[in-house]
């Protein structure tokens, strides 16, 4: 459970699952990428929710592909897990997984990156959230790239400020 020092990264992960139904797909018979989107954005609060035991909000979604469809009739298999923790914000890793029912077939359809930020209930500004106890040698790793990535994405977000400053957009 929750230790003083943090928490784990198990004590928040969050797997999902949802038969793809024909509501769900586009004229090709696949899912829709923004229902994917969709399940992914919800699994990956989920995990922040648990983590941080706070109100939280999507900050970032970093490097969505698609690299496979998921069929009508297959089930969509999402799985996600916090990687990284600083003051208030964390990155979820979520992979997305199909699975054909009749035949076992399972493929790898995607993953994503999210950036959530914790926020008080009452002023909705954002407050910090418990340390990660890193337990195992891959969420060590991990941990590591989330820096990485972390580092990049804010050195876009400056671009892309300094970028609209100079256009004169606000």
């Amino acid at each position: 459970m929750t230790s003083p020092q943090g928490r784990r990264v198990r004590d928040s992960a969050t797997d999902m699952a949802h038969i793809v139904l024909p509501g769900h797909a586009n004229v090709h018979g696949s899912v829709l990428g923004g229902t994917v989107m969709h399940w992914i954005d919800m699994a990956a609060a989920v995990v922040a929710n648990r983590h941080s035991r706070r109100p939280v909000v999507t900050a970032a979604i970093d490097d969505m592909a698609f690299l496979a469809p998921i069929l009508v009739g297959e089930l969509a298999m999402i799985r996600a897990r916090i990687t990284l923790v600083d003051r208030s914000s964390m990155e979820v890793r979520v992979e997305v997984d199909s699975e054909n029912l009749l035949t076992g077939e399972r493929r790898h359809t995607g993953t994503a990156y999210l950036t959530f930020v914790a926020l008080d209930a009452v002023t909705r500004r954002p407050v910090a959230v418990p340390p990660l106890l890193l337990e195992t040698d891959e969420e060590r790793a991990e941990h590591a790239l989330g820096l990485e990535r972390r580092r990049l994405r804010l050195e876009r977000r400056k671009a892309r400020e300094a970028a609209d400053r100079a256009a004169g957009v606000r």
